[in-house]
């Protein structure tokens, strides 16, 4: 299954149970509380760390079909420009990004 029938999928999950579908400020706080989940679960090293993994996704498709994102060329036009991205890393070891892609429309 791509991201694209991943999206359609939980959001028509979603609309069958009536779970919310038109709140966006109400899905970003849902999907913080998730993160937030998965952080626990991760330092906990409790079972259910990958299934909070598998919720964020679930909340960040649905964010993209609220807002009319088509999250699957999102990511792949984002994964273009973070290629083409480079890097040096400062006396700490820190990356610092030292160009920007000029790639018209670019989304950072």
């Amino acid at each position: 299954m791509d991201l694209r029938a991943i999206q359609a999928a939980a959001v028509a999950n979603k609309r069958a149970k009536g779970l919310n579908t038109t709140d966006i400020a109400l899905e970003f706080a849902l999907l913080a509380a998730e993160v937030g989940e998965a952080i626990t679960a991760w330092r906990r090293a409790l079972p259910d760390f990958p299934e909070e993994l598998a919720d964020i996704q679930l909340y960040l498709v649905a964010l993209a079909d609220m807002t009319g994102v088509d999250l699957q060329d999102a990511v792949e036009h984002k994964m273009r420009i973070n290629e083409a991205r480079r890097y040096r890393r400062d006396d700490r070891g820190v990356p610092i990004k030292v160009t920007e892609p000029t790639e018209p429309g670019a989304v950072r």
